[in-house]
């Protein structure tokens, strides 16, 4: 039994978990995605090795510390459009909208791991400190995986007066590091809140992906992603999640978005049906019906087997008549007013990077042994 502070957080029980049961995607023990998708790693691709998920070829981290802003000076004036947006790294994003601020994904810990000492570390400092934050109207949490729920922000959260607008189950997880159950609000996909100031209505919609903190609590809690609409713009924000035709389904439901964040990183052919990656996500911003594109879930944690820079790269390749808004880290933009992407994050290609020898060393098998499929890769 975990205490109330444990990283691993709590399992429902009481009303909340009859609630979960009243899902049509919870099948009495765990939730299910709608499609027929594996979590685990695809049939039909190339298998990773474990020495290249350990090792691997590509630049997995910034060779230079990246540029980062603080966005406190540019908080402080007023929004033209209506809409701003600051990307605080990964999939942390403070969206200000006709008045509101929302909060999605708070991460600020050093890792994207139950413990301190390892597990994917930071490749940058958060822009602001949480308690340089201003008011907060919502704090969004997609799902409960580490590198999204992150159990020392959420404690540091606790203070604030803010509701925490979340899938079904993980509020078991809020309560238990300290969020009052008054300030806690679950949905189910479709289902939808209004913030008390500014007509800003949250609605929780489908996503293709999986949960869990532990071996033994796998998919007990739900994930989601979320439109916010205001009376003058909304924003859309995917959590992780796979391709998924209920993207057209979103659109036709809830209407276009003005602002469109989609995960990009930690991506593989391998687990091609719980990630976008970079092709796939503008494959799900056209069948969302457009909108600015700001692309998240990169650029903060080495997640996955690709260089850490490989999203933004492709991205730029490949989009085509799509409005790209890439804002440095702790950059404060309005997204109707950009126009034209700088790769900033090639400012510090020159640096060396270190040769494959120098990296790290860790015990792995053969080059040629490849993962075992039945292990249920990848961990976010």
């Amino acid at each position: 039994m975990t205490s109330h502070r444990s990283v691993f957080g709590s399992r429902a029980h009481g009303l909340r978990l009859e609630r979960m049961k009243s899902s049509s995607r919870f099948d009495g023990e765990v939730f299910r995605n709608t499609q027929a998708v594996k979590q685990g790693l695809k049939s039909g691709t190339v298998l990773p090795t474990l020495s290249e998920f350990v090792r691997g070829g590509q630049q997995r981290k910034p060779p230079s510390p990246l540029p980062v802003l603080n966005p406190l000076e540019r908080w402080a004036q007023p929004i033209e459009t209506g809409l701003r947006v600051t990307w605080l790294g990964h999939s942390t994003v403070l969206v200000e909208i006709d008045g509101a601020r929302i909060l999605t994904d708070p991460v600020w810990g050093d890792r994207a791991s139950p413990v301190s000492f390892a597990g994917p570390k930071r490749f940058h400092p958060a822009p602001v400190p949480i308690a340089s934050l201003p008011p907060l109207d919502a704090v969004i949490i997609s799902h409960d995986h580490y590198d999204h729920l992150d159990h020392p922000t959420i404690l540091a959260m606790a203070a604030l007066d803010v509701p925490f607008i979340t899938s079904l189950g993980v509020g078991a997880h809020l309560e238990a590091w300290g969020i009052p159950a008054h300030r806690i609000i679950e949905l189910d996909w479709w289902e939808q809140t209004t913030l008390p100031r500014g007509g800003v209505t949250i609605t929780a919609a489908p996503s293709q992906h999986f949960s869990g903190r532990s071996l033994g609590d796998r998919n007990r809690t739900a994930w989601s992603s979320f439109q916010v609409r205001g009376p003058e713009h909304a924003f859309f924000f995917s959590g992780d999640t796979g391709l998924t035709p209920e993207y057209t389904e979103i659109r036709e439901r809830l209407g276009p978005s003005d602002l469109v964040m989609l995960e990009v990183g930690a991506f593989h052919p391998a687990w091609g049906d719980i990630h976008l990656g970079p092709e796939n996500a503008l494959a799900a911003h056209q069948l969302l019906g457009g909108g600015a594109f700001l692309p998240v879930h990169w650029g903060t944690f080495n997640l996955a087997l690709h260089a850490w820079d490989e999203p933004p790269e492709t991205l730029l390749r490949l989009a085509r008549d799509v409005q790209l808004v890439m804002p440095r880290l702790g950059e404060p933009v309005e997204p109707a007013r950009v126009e034209r992407v700088e790769a900033w994050w090639r400012l510090g290609e020159c640096a060396e990077a270190p040769a494959p020898a120098e990296q790290e060393a860790t015990d792995a098998p053969d080059e040629a042994g490849e993962i075992d499929a039945t292990v249920q890769w990848p961990i976010d």
